[in-house]
């Protein structure tokens, strides 16, 4: 089924289609329901969004790389607009497979997947069920999920309590600005662009997930695809520079200045232009061109 939004129109010359498909549970046949936006014609890239947050955040991001010459697709999570299925017990495979249930319907792929934070992870786990799919990783601003030996940090334990007092309706919208500041934006940012837009059942369902699904399930998005580990400068959350030493010549790493973990409300045109080039990059070296 595909609606026109006139809502989301990202460029006057590039009108999003907003779709929905159905398809039934790998685990007992529920039908899932994923709504998608797809715009632009080209090379095709998927957007999948940070912890409980909508694709919709890129509109910007997208309308851009859109313009580059690129088709953008952006999956809605479980428990996100019309993205509707069971909530309960997820992992990153179940996550994932609703972006190739997407991808299997528009009979795109392999294209290059961005996940933006908490989205590189079932971005890489796609990877690694569904190599078909997928031939180039873009993990923004994107936490690794575990760090080298010895290392005296944890994973995912910076900030927290930030991360989710943000989208948290029990706190005050001074504290929720206060989460929003000291987790997500760079210095002389404003946080408030991002006080609405938060899925409290889909931070449920992703955390649970993160935590349930062992790491090395998707660490390193499968084994041969190329990965562009693009961080922000001023990314309080990530700990940089974990992938590279593991992964080695097969990670890129590039630094968005005057940006934090939110990154695509801060510089939308830099990261436009990250993505845009790495994915120029991996289709060229499949072409040959």
């Amino acid at each position: 089924m595909e609606t026109k939004d006139s809502t989301a129109q990202a460029a006057p010359h590039a009108p999003v289609s907003r779709k929905l498909i159905t398809y039934p549970s790998a685990r007992d046949g529920t039908p899932i329901h994923i709504e998608y936006a797809d715009e632009g014609d080209g090379p095709a890239i998927c957007i999948l969004p940070s912890l409980a947050r909508s694709g919709r955040d890129y509109d910007v991001v997208a309308a851009m790389l859109v313009r580059e010459g690129f088709r953008v697709v952006r999956p809605e999570p479980r428990g996100i607009g019309r993205s509707k299925g069971p909530m309960q017990a997820l992992d990153m495979h179940d996550f994932a497979a609703d972006v190739a249930a997407v991808l299997d319907q528009e009979r795109i792929g392999p294209l290059v997947v961005v996940g933006h934070a908490w989205g590189s992870q079932p971005a890489r786990t796609l990877a690694a069920d569904r190599p078909d799919l997928v031939c180039g990783v873009v993990m923004a601003a994107a936490s690794a999920g575990k760090l080298p030996p010895g290392s005296q940090e944890q994973p995912y334990s910076r900030l927290r309590n930030a991360i989710d007092g943000a989208s948290d309706p029990g706190l005050s919208e001074d504290e929720r600005i206060d989460c929003l500041r000291r987790a997500f934006f760079a210095p002389g940012h404003d946080p408030r662009v991002w006080l609405d837009g938060w899925s409290i059942e889909a931070h449920a369902a992703q955390s649970h997930a993160r935590r349930a699904t062992p790491v090395d399930d998707y660490f390193s998005a499968g084994q041969h695809v190329p990965i562009l580990d693009l961080q922000a400068e001023h990314d309080a959350v990530v700990i940089p520079g974990v992938m590279k030493p593991y992964l080695g010549d097969r990670v890129t790493v590039q630094v968005i200045r005057d940006a934090g973990h939110a990154m695509a409300p801060e510089q939308p045109r830099a990261m436009a232009d990250g993505i845009a080039a790495f994915a120029r990059r991996v289709y060229r070296s499949r072409t040959g061109a």
